[in-house]
């Protein structure tokens, strides 16, 4: 496995590729270039359709936060920064409403060149406060998903769906997004949100980054609504390792789409010399 590294000039490649406008395939790279082209090539890529990846941060021993909720620092600084790529790959970032009153996230991309994605949050009571900081007007697109007749700034898009004994339910929500035009989406967090998308079968990619450090104790990272009670019951998805260098991803795919996603795709010369 060779470290990835992300240069310019593979990061000018890839955000041409979310544009429909390269490949990841073609040209000269060192092993580090190629395992960043392979990484977040089936991120960037629009050509397979609809997407949903998820990622979380956490440590070695599985947790996402201290006992006292701190979590600032589970993910190294490599981690932090493969994360704000993913951002800037995707056309929006979804959290849950947990997520956005405990961490205040702002969701933008500040460690790499690229383009704020759309902000959703799940907030299905309409608790999120109309000045949090995933809400700021600066130019990106914010969204709210509510089941409560709850009005928001101008600005703030609401998706308004209906709510189910165990809160909104992610089929609807990831079909409500697409018809909004976000065909691309990032599940960030929490790990409860992330869990119950990957349950409902939602997730096209999980990616895991683990950093090396020992907890001992805290919130666990994934834990499903309805677990397994049999390892021949387990998710066992294809998953592909790459080390970061502050931190080590395991990317799995859960679908076709994502094994169809990790091969090379042919744009067009007339497309791919406009880059």
């Amino acid at each position: 496995m060779h470290c990835v590294d992300v240069t310019p000039r593979v990061w000018e490649r890839l955000l041409a590729v979310r544009h429909g406008a390269a490949c990841t395939c073609c040209g000269r790279w060192s092993a580090g270039e190629r395992a960043a082209l392979d990484l977040y090539g089936p991120l960037a890529r629009r050509d397979v359709g609809p997407m949903t990846v998820a990622q979380i941060g956490q440590s070695l021993d599985g947790r996402v936060a201290t006992v006292t909720g701190d979590a600032r620092d589970v993910s190294g600084p490599d981690g932090l920064a493969h994360l704000h790529r993913m951002r800037a790959l995707v056309d929006g970032v979804v959290i849950g409403v947990r997520t956005a009153l405990h961490d205040t996230p702002r969701l933008t991309v500040r460690l790499c060149n690229g383009r704020h994605p759309t902000r959703v949050v799940i907030d299905p009571k309409g608790r999120l406060p109309d000045d949090a900081p995933v809400l700021k007007r600066d130019g990106a697109r914010s969204i709210v998903v509510q089941a409560v007749d709850r009005p928001r700034p101008d600005g703030v898009e609401v998706i308004r769906l209906k709510a189910r004994d165990t809160g909104l339910d992610p089929v609807e929500i990831v079909s409500a997004l697409n018809d909004a035009g976000l065909s691309s989406l990032l599940v960030e967090g929490g790990g409860i949100t992330i869990s119950r998308f990957l349950e409902a079968g939602l997730l096209t990619r999980l990616q895991v980054a683990i950093a090396p450090l020992l907890i001992g104790g805290g919130p666990q990272g994934l834990t499903m609504p309805s677990p397994t009670e049999r390892l021949s019951d387990a998710i066992r998805p294809d998953t592909r390792v790459f080390p970061l260098g502050s931190d080590v991803v395991f990317d799995c795919g859960l679908t076709e789409a994502a094994m169809i996603a990790t091969q090379p795709v042919h744009v067009p010369e007339a497309r791919a010399s406009q880059v």
